[in-house]
């Protein structure tokens, strides 16, 4: 695990009231002017001043006392490492109300970070800046001097200075404007926002377009697009208007400011960032073209809207009291998101998705020595980034979703807005949210739920039976289940709302009970020898299951007639491939099940099927015989792709449109012939105009028509990228680029990645695109290391680096490489990645082990099905 750098939170001796800021960003030459009076509390005689700052040039200090002493600081001292600027007075600061002025200077940065530049294309072609701020989780220091905790809140009041041609926005709306005596600049004072955390502070200056709305209980909503594309924003609008009257009914609490803006940035390293009163987004999470974005994007585009809205309350009304307890409000809007979306769009069956989406990919996680309980101790500010991930996300919001199930949905909503009501504008801990519920709904909520939240990993639930005249008799027990298929040393225990079905009634709870003991015995009535029971119906409990070969063969029939519900079948194989890859069962005993989806129809199974081929083609692609895999992939989904074709069918739904672009896209990568043939004349034709490709099928046709492609078929993608005004097109394209056969042309395709065709946000995808393949493994993996300073130089630190070090080494199956990488970072420091590369290694060790344990028997398996 990383070890925790020494840290000490800053003092609270002298803590801010209220900030009064002004900022004049000069987006020709890069830099920024800053002033800030900051009325502050002294609670106790102090000498010393201490807050954050870091990139700053600080130009002058003063503290005034509310009795009008001025006291000016005899040593101004930035520390770097501890991005502190310590202020000292040579004589103690009375208790007492105060004000501390600063001005400074600092750099419109290219790192994404804190207050920096986006570069965009104006209409008429010529490149412009944007001054955009991205704070969390410990940049608004690099903006402006501040107490950068998120307990220690205050108010504030934002005055922006800019050309009077452009548009100025912060959390709050505009309450004055005037133009300077020059008659060039023109200054905007912002309302006073609410009490709240520094990192959710906003500003955007720029040049942009904006659509608007009033939902229902009267907030302005206005959706900012770049200039000429306001029409993009409309579906993100529509979403908006209507999440926000949902959330007030569902959390019994009215929105708390008088508008909202979504906005977006053209360079931006997160998905988005929900400031209050002021959401950043990537263009691509924002905005929809209705010609050009393919289903699942609009659909993704709902999530997040709905995701970043729900922690207007969830987050910024209420804040988590330290980044300990950021799962509170990364998992809960994880949770919400899926709630809103369900309500508004019940077509796209989200919670269904959410089980592949979110719930798998935590299981998968967190069953590694190298996870991290959702509950980490955070100390540096360098160990945050590497705690925005599929842990306190997706296995937070699954935690949620279990619990949602366990109180029951009214039990929920009051708990949430007793928690709500009872902390608004303030700090909490995760107990103060137990505490909420437990007093909603009677049940031991805080017992239960801190045997998920403080204990790494989860547990398997094995299931052994016995007919007893015409009742069941099963023995339950719980151990924790480790990816190497190791029993744990430590005495792990959960408290388990576990839940039963049965083939009487597939789509109701039969049964229910908490396990609290290592072993439990539970008795259903009236269940046949000949009927299946199924643990965990709908995949909600957070755990994984392991049945006996008996009470597996009874499922078989009941996913061939599908009686079995889809969130069960998918939930089946994919505790199934679970066990393979841990080594509890064979590989090909999953390879049989999986035959027994070939008449599979619909689109959340199909996910689950399609996570399991792609972890297989990884692992056989280090074989001699990953052709032979292939076969068996081309004859399993031949079924589908015959019944759905190419084109879609009037009034088809949502879900077939999605599948479709999962089938032709997997039977690409296995080299089907007759799709990379269709792909090839449907892409001809996409390129000369004469028929242009549906959004849907775009990616899957690039990547196939690339797999067989030459330098011609690179550069023709290189122009349909050039030629894109979409940013959704370009993501697109730049992504699929990996797909190309052709080590050379690789090597160009991570040369562009570099180039300055392609934002800095969208380099790391590119790289991935190449490390993804088996011809690109080595050279990504290279490339990276040649390329680790100025990578370095680009991204510091955070969420994009970590993303690339995963995708660029977590697909080697040799313990060789997995050294080779270990000792290449032991050699380069890469803050906030120390814990990734932990986990990348221990998956390069389960893959070899896999592999060796499976190697001879895939084959002869796959070999009889040719």
């Amino acid at each position: 695990m990383p070890v925790s750098k020494p840290f000490e939170r800053l003092p609270k001796s002298v803590i801010p009231k209220h900030y009064n800021l002004k900022l004049k960003p000069d987006l020709k030459t890069f830099v920024f002017e800053g002033q800030e009076t900051v009325k502050v509390e002294v609670n106790q005689a102090t000498d010393k001043i201490i807050l954050n700052s870091l990139d700053l040039n600080i130009r002058s200090v003063k503290y005034t006392s509310l009795h009008g002493d001025i006291i000016k600081p005899l040593d101004i001292n930035i520390s770097v490492e501890d991005e502190r600027l310590i202020l000292s007075f040579g004589e103690p600061i009375p208790v007492g109300e105060g004000s501390l002025e600063l001005h400074f200077t600092g750099e419109l940065n290219d790192k994404m970070k804190g207050f920096y530049r986006s570069q965009y294309v104006s209409p008429d072609g010529e490149k412009r800046f944007a001054g955009v701020t991205q704070f969390e989780a410990t940049d608004a220091r690099r903006c402006f001097p501040c107490w950068d905790e998120p307990a220690i809140k205050a108010s504030f009041d934002i005055t922006l200075v800019v050309p009077k041609s452009k548009v100025a926005l912060s959390n709050m709306p505009v309450v004055s404007e005037q133009i300077e005596e020059d008659g060039g600049l023109r200054v905007v004072k912002f309302d006073t926002t609410p009490i709240m955390s520094t990192y959710l502070v906003a500003v955007v200056v720029g040049e942009y377009d904006y659509v608007e709305d009033k939902s229902h209980d009267g907030v302005l909503v206005r959706v900012y697009t770049p200039v000429g594309k306001r029409e993009q924003g409309r579906f993100a609008l529509y979403v908006a208007t209507k999440v926000l009257p949902y959330y007030k009914d569902y959390f019994q609490i009215a929105y708390p400011l008088p508008k909202i803006d979504l906005i977006a940035i053209a360079d931006f390293s997160a998905g988005a960032m929900e400031n209050w009163g002021l959401v950043t987004y990537r263009e691509t999470c924002l905005l929809v073209d209705p010609e050009n974005t393919s289903a699942v994007r609009k659909q993704w585009i709902a999530l997040v809207v709905g995701h970043e809205l729900a922690h207007q309350w969830f987050g910024n009304l209420v804040t988590m009291e330290w980044w300990t307890h950021l799962w509170l409000n990364e998992g809960y809007a994880s949770f919400v998101e899926f709630l809103c979306v369900a309500h508004l769009f019940p077509e796209y069956d989200i919670w269904t998705q959410f089980v592949t989406d979110t719930y798998i990919p935590a299981l998968e996680l967190d069953c590694l020595k190298n996870s991290h309980p959702i509950e980490v101790p955070v100390g540096h500010p360098s160990e945050i980034d590497e705690i925005f991930d599929d842990i306190s996300y997706n296995k937070g919001a699954s935690v949620i979703r279990m619990l949602h199930k366990y109180i029951g949905d009214e039990d929920f909503r009051k708990g949430m807005n007793l928690y709500l009501t009872r902390h608004q504008y303030k700090n909490t801990f995760t107990e103060d949210l137990w505490s909420a519920l437990e007093e909603a709904s009677n049940k031991p909520v805080g017992a239960v739920m801190s045997t998920w939240t403080k204990q790494m990993g989860f547990p398997v639930v094995k299931v052994t039976n016995k007919q007893i005249g015409s009742d069941r008799k099963l023995v339950i027990t719980q151990e924790k289940f480790c990816a190497d298929g190791s029993s744990s040393s430590s005495e792990c225990q959960w408290l388990i709302p576990v839940m039963f079905s049965t083939s009487q009634k597939p789509n109701e709870v039969v049964h229910y009970t908490v396990l609290q003991t290592h072993s439990s015995e539970v008795l259903l009535k009236n269940v046949a020898a000949h009927e299946w029971v199924k643990v965990n119906p709908g995949t909600v409990g957070f755990y994984r299951t392991q049945y006996p070969p008996d009470m597996l063969a009874q499922f078989v029939a009941a996913i061939h007639e599908k009686s079995l519900p889809p969130l069960d079948r998918l939930g089946l194989l994919d505790d199934l491939f679970a066990m393979v890859q841990a080594g509890h069962t064979p590989t090909v005993e999953v390879l049989k099940l999986m035959e027994a989806f070939s008449d599979e129809d619909n689109f959340t199974v199909w996910c689950s099927i399609n996570n399991c081929l792609s972890k297989l083609s990884i692992l056989l692609s280090h074989t001699e015989y990953e052709d032979l895999f292939k076969a068996y992939g081309r004859r399993l989904m031949q079924g589908v792709a015959a019944r759905l074709g190419w084109d879609p069918r009037p009034d088809e739904s949502h879900l077939d449109t999605l599948l479709r672009s999962l089938v032709i896209g997997r039977l690409g990568w296995f080299g089907d012939k007759a799709v990379v043939a269709e792909a090839k004349k449907r892409f001809q034709g996409h390129v000369s105009g004469e028929a242009l490709l549906p959004a849907d099928l775009r990616s899957p046709v690039y990547k196939a028509v690339l797999s067989v492609g030459d330098e011609s078929t690179y550069n023709t993608m290189l122009t349909l990228y050039r030629e894109a005004d979409l940013h959704e097109e370009k993501d697109r394209i730049s992504r699929a680029l990996g797909a190309i056969g052709d080590e050379a042309i690789l090597k160009k395709v991570l040369e562009f990645a570099m180039s300055d065709e392609v934002r800095s946000q969208d380099t790391v995808f590119v790289i991935i695109s190449v490390a993804m393949t088996k011809r690109g493994r080595d050279l990504a993996w290279r490339f990276f290391r040649e390329n680790w300073q100025e990578l370095m130089n680009r991204y510091k630190s955070g969420f994009l680096l970590a993303r690339l070090v995963k995708y660029t080494t977590e697909n080697f199956a040799s313990e060789e490489v997995a050294a080779e990488i270990e000792a290449f970072f032991r050699d380069h420091h890469s803050p906030g990645t120390e814990r990734t590369v932990q986990q990348s290694c221990e998956t390069i060790h389960l893959n070899a082990a896999w592999l060796q344990r499976d190697r001879e028997a895939i084959r002869e398996y796959l070999s009889r099905g040719k």
